[in-house]
This record gives structure tokens, sequence and C-alpha cells, in this order.
């Protein structure tokens, strides 16, 4: 994850609630982050979202395997030569994408930053990596080879080469972590966006519940559904702007870590949960399992529902959503 700051503005807006809403977009992680808080004044207002940032950059430097020093990067470095001990936060959450790695059997994995980039998704590949290409590129990827000490708290990747990446859930854990920070320090209220993983908690200063718009990812100017978020989250992984197609098929930019190959059949995943680290990493995974098995593994977890849209424009939904609802 990289950090840089591009822009920053805050909206406020006033009601006969004597509150208002406060929102900051800035550029964190290499990606958009957008908080709006509801708060007494400004003076609050700004409070809780400089909180937010700071919690944002804390955990950063905690988790980003851009940053050298990090405690993931030193496990990175430790590949295949010895253990790393980390704090709790980072081994607690390691161990939590590796539990999701078994329930979507692979297609999550935290170990695909060992993925050697064959595949470009900027215009400038021209044919097909060969077969054997493919195969090597993942050849170092595996979540069983990540071995915890829970004595010592200690992450061990047992090939050299191998790297952790935890992009596929970390923004989703900063999300959760940022609104417990917020509602920990009294902000009743807010709803935060990291780069598409958004929570939300409260409702708006007008009262009525947060929403989220779904957007058609065979126009992306058109939403197709309006959802409430009313203190839960939501992620959409979609592929509908990075693909390349050759002889008729089209490969998206999020490869099955299990295989080397592009994910296909599928142009956007959005999946409903109460923690957005949840949702994030299973986007990932159902995306790669595809339509059918995806919505079958979704079925069978409490709490947790999706929306998918496959490569010929047809939505699919869980057992709980009724699309047509929300139209």
């Amino acid at each position: 994850m990289k950090n840089f700051l591009s822009f920053i503005f805050i909206v406020v807006s006033f009601s006969s609630f004597a509150q208002a809403e406060y929102k900051k977009k800035v550029s964190l992680l290499g990606s958009p982050f957008e908080i709006t808080v509801v708060a007494k004044d400004s003076i609050q207002g700004n409070f809780f979202i400089d909180l937010a940032i700071a919690e944002v950059k804390r955990i950063e430097n905690q988790i980003s395997d851009w940053i050298p020093t990090t405690p993931i990067s030193m496990v990175n470095k430790n590949a295949g030569i010895q253990a790393v001990k980390v704090d709790s936060e980072v081994y607690e959450l390691v161990a939590r994408a590796i539990k999701i790695s078994e329930i979507t059997e692979g297609a999550f994995d935290i170990s695909y930053a060992s993925m050697d980039k064959i595949w470009k998704f900027d215009g400038s590949m021209k044919t097909m990596p060969t077969e054997e290409a493919i195969k090597k590129s993942v050849a170092k990827i595996g979540y069983k080879n990540i071995i915890l000490n829970p004595k010592d708290q200690s992450i061990f990747l047992k090939l050299e080469g191998m790297k952790l990446g935890l992009g596929g859930i970390g923004q989703g854990y900063i999300a959760d972590k940022v609104k417990d920070k917020l509602v920990a320090n009294g902000c009743v209220s807010g709803i935060v966006n990291v780069s598409g993983d958004i929570n939300a908690w409260g409702k708006q200063n007008n009262q009525k519940p947060w929403t989220v718009g779904i957007v058609n990812p065979m126009n992306k100017n058109k939403v197709f559904a309006t959802f409430p978020l009313e203190n839960s989250s939501v992620e959409t992984s979609g592929s509908y702007e990075k693909y390349v197609i050759f002889n008729g098929i089209r490969y998206s930019h999020i490869i099955d870590p299990r295989t080397g190959y592009p994910a296909q059949g599928v142009v956007s995943v959005s999946v409903f949960a109460k923690q957005t680290e949840i949702a994030d990493a299973l986007a990932t995974g159902i995306f790669v399992l595809g339509v059918e098995v995806g919505l079958d593994l979704v079925n069978q977890l409490k709490g947790i529902e999706c929306i998918i849209v496959d490569d010929k424009g047809k939505i699919h939904s869980s057992k709980g959503i009724d699309v047509k609802k929300y139209n």
C-alpha cells in the first residue's frame, strides 16, 4: 500500500437537529479515502476526521507491504529463512485471512503477492502468456505454506520468495477499525469509504439511513440498485475496466491464485456483511469462484449477502436479497 496526500475538502450541511455532516476526502494507501461524520460542530467534526486519518496511517504502518519497516514487510523479507514475531493485531488479521482462504478453498489467498506479474491490463499485452509461464507465476502462492505459531505470535513463510499482501482484506479491516475508533470516541454516526470498502453506522443528519448505490458494470454511469446501510458494510470487486480479450474470451484483472489464470464469467461482486473485513475478502474469493459456487458459499454463511453480475449483464443475488425491491 502506498501513502500519499492528494486533495482535501470539507462539506458542511446544517439542519434542525443542531448537528451537521462533515466530510473529507484524501488519498491514503494509494487509494481514495472518504470519511463523513455527524457532529455537533466543526471542532468535533474535525476531531473525528483527524482521528480517522490517524488510524488509517497507524494501521498502514503495521500491514503495508510497500513500507519496508512494517511487520508484514519483515515477514516477507524472512521468507524461507526464519519466523518473525509480530504484534497481536497483525497476527490475528493474518490468522483470519487464512480462515477465509480455507472457506473459499484458496480462491482468496493473502500470499497472492508472491505471484509473478505476467498479465498486463494496460493495453501492452498482445499475446496470451504460455501455460508454462502461467503455472510458474503462482508456484510460490499457497496459504498452507504460511505457518503461524500462537505461542510466540510469529509468522513464517515456508518458501523463499513468498510474500504476503493484505490488500484484499486490509482495506476492509481499516474501515472497521476507523469505525471502532470513532465510536469509542463518541461519534454516533458516520460512513467510511476506503477505496470502495464501505462501513456505515448510525443515521445521516436527516435521520435517514446511509445509502450505497451499486453501479451497473455494463454502464458505469448508472446505478442499478440503492441499498440502505444500517450498521453494516459493503464491498464491491469489479473487472469492468481492467481486462483483456484473447480469442474472444474475456480475462479479468482478478487472478485466480490457485491457477494463475484470470477469473472469468463475472464482472462485479458486491458483498454485504456486518464487518467490512469479511466483505472485502469474500468479494475477491467469490469473484474467483464464479456465480454458482460463489452464491452457494454465501447462502451457507450467516449474516452475509451478495450480488453478482455476470459477463452477460445478468444479475444474481443470494437468498436474502431481493434486488427488485431496491431498484
